[in-house]
Parts: C-alpha cells; structure tokens; sequence
C-alpha cells in the first residue's frame, strides 16, 4: 500500500507492507537515525516525534502514519549546526556505541519542550525507557541536564569541565544520583 508522509519537512509517498512498522519504513527510505532494538516498541531506540508526539517506530504499524508528520533525529540539527541537546550529547562524551542515542536524543527533546528545567530524577524518568548497555546513563544525564542549560542561556556544563566545541568556557557539575537517590 502507498502512504503519504511528511519525513523531516519532506512530504514523500512511500510503500509499505500491510504488517510493516514505521521504523523498518524509515530505515528502508533512507532514515538510519531510526534504530531498532527490540522489533517492538520496548527499547526505544525506534523513538520519532509523530505529529509532535514521541513515539517508538518499530510499535507502530506503518499504515497507521499515513498522512503524518513525522520528524527523526536527522531532522534536530546538521553536523555544522546541532541542536543544543545533541550539542550537549557530544561535549559530554554521552555516545558509546550510539545504537540508543538518537532515542535518547528524540526523548530529551520533548522533555525539555515541555519542562525547561527539568530536575535529575526527571531527566533520568524521561530516559528509563530508552534501554541502553553502554552508558550507565549518567552522562546522558548530565548531558540533558546540561542541554536544559543552554536552552535556558546558561552557561553550558560538562562533567570534564573543558571546553565545548565552540570555545566557550564549561565548568564541571558532576550530578549526584546513583542507584535511584537523585537529588530533587
């Protein structure tokens, strides 16, 4: 079946297989920030924003987009131009591997439209269900406590404490919660 999509501001028709999730849609168009981990809907490394609302690509039957707008990671920032939270994901060395990253990216994105200011214990709800082996969290953590930061004009923070990409100064702000006992 063809279905019309808006991916990244491009509006597309697409075929899609009747039992075909979006993210295998995505990823066979070319969209390979969509990652999928669990085939469906529980890692969220498929995460997209579907008319403006995250949600996990491999969870959702292609057919069920149609006519929708939807926007990947590839759609937040350009390499010479990033968004202030993949900004933040970089300067924070937040990246292992990278497979759960643009999920994590997706998701703290909504979180800080939503909530600017969002305390440690939010950040890491915002994340818990986005399964990661390689991170521990905690610098995707510090990194969108740090991306809340610059968002909000503050000087931005990195765990090293050295210097962010385009030379501005960061002081080092280590966060204080392991094992579920994060300062509100």
């Amino acid at each position: 079946m063809d279905i019309e999509l808006t991916i990244n501001g491009e509006r597309t028709r697409v075929e899609a297989g009747s039992a075909e999730d979006l993210a295998t849609v995505l990823r066979q168009h070319g969209y390979i920030g969509v990652k999928c981990g669990c085939d469906g809907g529980a890692c969220g490394a498929s995460k997209v924003f579907v008319d403006g609302e995250v949600r996990m690509a491999c969870g959702m039957a292609a057919a069920d987009a149609d006519g929708s707008e939807i926007q990947t990671v590839a759609a937040l920032g350009t390499q010479d131009d990033l968004h202030p939270v993949q900004q933040a994901f970089v300067d924070n060395f937040a990246v292992q591997c990278g497979f759960c990253i643009p999920g994590m990216i997706i998701q703290a994105v909504a979180l800080l439209d939503s909530n600017p200011d969002p305390t440690e214990r939010e950040v890491r709800e915002a994340l818990d269900d986005n399964v990661c082996r390689c991170t521990g969290y905690q610098k995707p953590v510090e990194a969108v406590l740090d991306a809340a930061g610059r968002t909000r004009g503050e000087e931005s923070v990195a765990a090293d404490g050295g210097r962010s990409v385009d030379g501005t100064p960061r002081r080092a702000d280590l966060t204080g919660c392991c094992g579920g006992e994060c300062d509100e």
